[in-house]
């Protein structure tokens, strides 16, 4: 079985994420989407709620396969994951060239840090690829229709925390 993990802090998870998955499932039997409490970032979200969320949008909303997609949340190396899942390839997204350069280097320390796993970028599709989760944000806070960019659960949660 062809395992890969997608990594990332999906505060809140959006269409730009799920083309991501979407994809990924076209490639890959297993897709273990990754959440994560990076000390550096200010969630939204906590980590539960995080979890509730991509699990609802997938699951509730999308109607995705449950025995291809397993959502968990970690505080490891991404390639300690791979290591647990038996996962050879760490999926990236990617929206714009500015995403490209950090993107990049993160997959030359994982490289460096395991040889034996391949990061994978993919895009979303065109409409999706401005979609950001910061924008998703501030949108909602000054009261801004957000349903082109989320699930229904999503928008729910979002205006249920603002």
């Amino acid at each position: 079985m062809r395992t890969a993990i997608y990594p990332g802090t999906f505060d809140p998870i959006t269409f730009g994420h799920i083309d991501v998955i979407k994809k990924s499932l076209k490639v890959f039997d297993r897709i273990i989407v990754a959440t994560t409490d990076n000390v550096n970032k200010n969630y939204h979200f906590s980590i539960d709620e995080r979890l509730s969320i991509i699990k609802n949008s997938l699951f509730k909303d999308l109607k995705l396969n449950k025995n291809k997609i397993k959502i968990i949340s970690f505080d490891t190396l991404t390639i300690n994951l791979c290591k647990k899942y038996n996962a050879t390839v760490i999926i990236r997204g990617l929206r714009a060239v500015s995403d490209f350069e950090y993107e990049f280097q993160l997959a030359g320390m994982n490289k460096k840090l395991n040889s034996k796993i391949e990061t994978m970028f993919l895009m979303s599709d065109v409409e999706n690829q401005i979609i950001s989760s910061k924008f998703v944000k501030e949108i909602t806070k000054l009261n801004g229709n957000i349903n082109k960019f989320v699930t229904k659960s999503t928008v729910k949660m979002l205006k249920n925390k603002f």
